[in-house]
């Protein structure tokens, strides 16, 4: 297994049933005390990765606001460079450090819509996103500590890989159901428990109505 020797943590919000978002794209789940607990850990880490879906549908900032503390690097997975030029990340990319990371795949209109922004623009992939040649990247630019806080595709491409390390997942008071509501890993799954991976429950807690699982790898 390849080595990176940075620590990857996953955040995110969940249903009592495992979802992260409605059927309509609806992710709003957490509590004010929850956003605290994530802007707390955001403070605290070299960079936040998301990936377009989560732009697209929530159109986050991705900044410390809940909390004090500095803002974490921005990076966007974005294979084809569709983010929107009015998203909130392309528009405050001026005030806060921004990598855009497409594939070779992008259309050339898309690259020149990113080039009008001062972000920097990572090609790593063919296709797709390699993420283990990113993070070969990061740890050259002396980028140590990573938050992954997006979707389902983005969180099976990095679990699927054995790229996480830690886990902080909120159980909120909700049930949303549909099979087309997004889990918190979608994907192509793993076929049989046997080969998923395992992780150790190192503490829990509750946050009013919430329960925050910490989990880490084995």
């Amino acid at each position: 297994m390849e080595k990176f020797n940075q620590k990857i943590i996953f955040s995110s919000a969940i249903s009592i049933d495992g979802k992260i978002a409605t059927v309509s794209g609806d992710s709003k789940l957490s509590s004010r005390k929850d956003l605290i607990r994530l802007h707390k850990l955001r403070s605290k880490v070299d960079c936040i990765i998301i990936g377009k879906n989560t732009v697209n549908k929530d159109d986050p900032l991705l900044t410390v606001r809940y909390s004090k503390g500095k803002n974490p690097i921005r990076i966007i997975l974005d294979s084809s460079g569709t983010i929107s030029k009015t998203s909130k990340i392309l528009q405050t990319s001026d005030k806060i450090q921004t990598i855009i990371v497409v594939s070779k795949k992008i259309p050339k209109k898309n690259l020149q819509k990113l080039e009008k922004f001062p972000v920097e623009i990572l090609t790593i992939g063919t296709k797709q996103v390699n993420v283990k040649l990113l993070l070969k990247i990061l740890k050259e630019k002396k980028i140590k500590t990573i938050l992954l806080e997006g979707g389902g595709t983005l969180a099976w491409e990095f679990i699927k890989n054995n790229l996480v390390d830690e886990f902080f997942i909120t159980l909120t008071p909700f049930i949303i159901g549909g099979e087309k509501a997004i889990s918190l890993v979608q994907g192509e799954g793993f076929r049989t428990v046997s080969k998923s991976p395992k992780f150790q429950l190192k503490r829990f807690y509750r946050l009013e109505n919430d329960l925050v699982l910490n989990y880490s790898k084995l």
